[in-house]
């Protein structure tokens, strides 16, 4: 079955470096996108116990960091073109 992704949802994926095909599975494409997310997180947290940055700059890191990955908040299946629009 062929999976027709919305344009935008493929802007993003494009950003994160993730370019899915026809072929590739909503949730498959998910998985690698919160794979990349936890690789930052972890990075971010190893980061500051190195001391590349105060502890009390942590919070804000993390919170510019999920909002970069506010797609991981849309459940896979809204990620097509026959799905509904997330707003409603």
């Amino acid at each position: 079955m062929p999976f027709d992704y919305r344009p935008e949802i493929l802007d993003t994926l494009a950003a994160h470096g993730v370019r899915p095909t026809r072929a590739t599975p909503p949730a498959l494409a998910k998985d690698h996108v919160t794979t990349l997310y936890l690789y930052e997180l972890r990075s971010l947290r190893e980061a500051m116990l190195r001391g590349d940055f105060p502890k009390r700059d942590y919070a804000d890191r993390v919170a510019r960091l999920k909002s970069r990955y506010r797609l991981m908040s849309l459940p896979s299946d809204r990620w097509l073109k026959d799905a509904l629009a997330y707003d409603e």
